[in-house]
């Protein structure tokens, strides 16, 4: 729990930059700080929220094929297409990945 208060002054184009850095670690600017000073590192990485929505998409499905064969209303699913979106998935990951890095 955050007991205690800590001022500074910082000039407008530095404020400015903590202020964009902890927007696009969706952080506040106080656990920026904090993450900073202790060496714990602030990973961004661009681009997964469009690959993380398909891959969200693919796992609803697949929970709605196990409900329905679990219900007995389907007997065989075809999941070549699905292997092949998953594959999609995971080297736009890697992709993302080694750019971070």
């Amino acid at each position: 729990m955050k007991t205690s208060k800590f001022a500074f002054r910082i000039g407008e184009n530095d404020y400015q930059m903590l202020k964009t850095k902890a927007k696009r670690g969706k952080i506040t600017m106080t656990d920026l700080i904090i993450r900073a000073i202790t060496d714990k590192e602030i990973v961004v990485v661009d681009g997964v929220r469009e690959t993380l929505g398909e891959l969200k998409a693919i796992g609803r499905n697949l929970n709605q094929l196990t409900t329905l064969a679990n219900m007995g209303r389907i007997d065989t699913a075809y999941l070549a297409e699905t292997k092949a979106q998953l594959n999609d998935i995971y080297e736009k990951l890697s992709a993302i990945c080694e750019v971070e890095r």
